[in-house]
């Protein structure tokens, strides 16, 4: 499996002033927008006037944007021929934990422009290696993190499978600013291709998804059957850490202020911000696992898209207060995924994903993030990928 490997400074550098040029020419178009909209003398209400603006206006507003990328291809070629003199150069967590959190706001962006800060979905294996078994455990991180991150408070979910019940634990890296669809159908692709190379025959899958990565992973299982991948089939169980299967309020909210933002035509440019937030954010409003969800307001329940047949699934929520009796408990979860969210259960029974009340707990004085690394998280993973006990006779 590919590990992590150096990071090359020059891309760095190259992603950063690429990023800045689009900026810089997204900032000029959104107030070329609003420059546009208020000389029209448009009414608060009324509806604004489309295209670039014209005359001198329209040519100052081009010169800039013209200027920003000659000025964005030049600085390119000016650290293309740094390349010699940089190198690689390794610059530890940090930097991984950071181009996680760009990824995560705006890696869709990077993505499709070809940026080098762009993630790269990969398949690590972590130090100190594992020998490998046939049974292979997978962790899934979540929006804006990275597989580095599973390792918190000393505390590695698959390292200590590996220890105690045998998994050989792979950590997906992924870019989280991408659609949540994008993400399964390349993933289900990459899992076909690890059961195909695995150097012992592959007996039995797990899959450990954190917050979105719970997300990824159902996605990946609804594309593989789809495009007839044989791994499912070995696909035994899959664990939901702070899921959100039916969404999370602050992407909500979020939708609202756009919404709010776009009512009339002074304000309306400005509503441009808001879709800075990566594709991937935008799918954590309801949910969304393919690409038909793109744009729904909601998934209705023909569109919803049901727990991998054959496979054991189960779900941990988390309150940060002692007990979900507390309506703000109950609302808020674990600070980020509320309760009944991150257990796939919904107002509307048709909606509802159905895990049997026995593979769901709710753990209390815990935020999302503790879902990583407290004990009693790992204790309730390892008593259900345990291997069940036989039944003692009479």
């Amino acid at each position: 499996m590919p590990d992590t490997q150096p990071a090359d400074l020059t891309d760095d550098l190259r992603g950063v002033s690429r990023l800045t040029i689009d900026a810089i020419i997204g900032v000029t178009d959104l107030v070329e927008a609003m420059h546009r909209n208020i000389a029209s003398g448009s009414s608060l209400l009324g509806q604004a006037p489309e295209g670039p603006s014209s005359g001198i206006s329209g040519l100052v507003y081009s010169s800039v944007r013209g200027v920003t990328r000659l000025v964005g291809k030049s600085l390119d070629v000016a650290l293309r021929s740094l390349i010699p003199d940089l190198g690689q150069t390794g610059m530890g967590p940090g930097r991984d934990a950071l181009l996680a959190a760009l990824n995560g706001v705006t890696g869709d962006h990077l993505a499709d422009s070809g940026n080098p800060l762009a993630i790269a979905m990969q398949l690590r294996e972590h130090e100190p290696a594992h020998a490998a078994t046939g049974k292979l455990a997978i962790l899934v991180h979540g929006l804006c993190m990275n597989d580095q991150q599973w390792l918190r408070n000393g505390h590695d979910h698959g390292a200590a499978l590996a220890r105690e019940l045998g998994y050989s634990p792979l950590y997906l890296s992924y870019n989280s600013g991408r659609h949540i669809s994008v993400n399964g159908r390349e993933f289900t692709q990459q899992l076909q291709e690890l059961v195909a190379r695995w150097p012992v025959p592959v007996e039995e899958l797990v899959i450990i998804g954190h917050s979105m990565g719970g997300l990824v992973a159902r996605s990946a299982c609804h594309y593989a059957v789809a495009d007839g991948h044989d791994w499912l089939v070995l696909l035994k169980k899959m664990v939901f850490l702070g899921t959100p299967h039916h969404g999370a309020p602050l992407e909500q909210a979020g939708s609202v202020i756009d919404l709010l933002l776009g009512a009339t035509p002074y304000s309306a440019p400005l509503a441009r911000i808001g879709l800075v937030r990566s594709a991937g954010i935008q799918d954590l409003r309801h949910g969304n696992l393919t690409d038909e969800h793109w744009g729904r307001k909601r998934p209705n329940a023909s569109q919803q898209v049901s727990l991998p047949s054959g496979v054991q699934c189960y779900a941990i929520a988390a309150v940060q207060g002692d007990t979900t009796q507390r309506v703000r408990n109950k609302v808020l979860g674990d600070g980020l995924v509320p309760v009944d969210s991150a257990l796939g259960q919904h107002p509307r029974a048709s909606h509802s994903l159905g895990f049997p009340p026995d593979n769901t707990r709710v753990l209390p004085h815990m935020n999302h993030f503790d879902l990583l690394s407290r004990d009693e998280v790992y204790q309730q993973i390892l008593d259900w990928l345990s291997p069940a006990k036989p039944t003692p006779t009479a």
